[in-house]
């Protein structure tokens, strides 16, 4: 997964008014940054697996715990990574996120 060099690690206070531009919903903003960022949890979960999977032997036990310099620069990296929910609100204000209303009915 392509993550992008300028979000921060960090949280930012935001303004409610720039969450809620595109919605007009406060709730529906945080509904849709929240899946959006269940699936960057599961892309990062999965690389990783995937990553650290050719360190594991089937023959490990607890006690014959060996120290690879490159898994554990693989984990440091991913450990440093900016939170899912952090990425998925930047990309929301950034309008990278495409997003649809269900079949509403219209109230009279």
């Amino acid at each position: 997964m392509e993550i992008k060099k300028n979000i921060p690690n960090n949280t930012i206070t935001r303004k409610l008014v720039d969450l809620d531009r595109e919605t007009g919903n406060i709730y529906e903003t945080i509904n849709i940054i929240a899946r959006r960022a269940n699936q960057i949890s599961t892309e990062l979960k999965t690389e990783l697996n995937r990553k650290l999977a050719d360190f594991s032997s089937p023959t490990d036990t607890m006690e014959e715990t060996f120290e690879n310099r490159e898994q554990i620069e693989i984990s440091r990296y991913y450990e440093r990574l900016p939170k899912p929910v952090i990425i998925a609100t930047e990309e929301f204000l950034d309008d990278e996120i495409a997003f649809r209303h269900g079949n509403k009915t219209a109230e009279n």
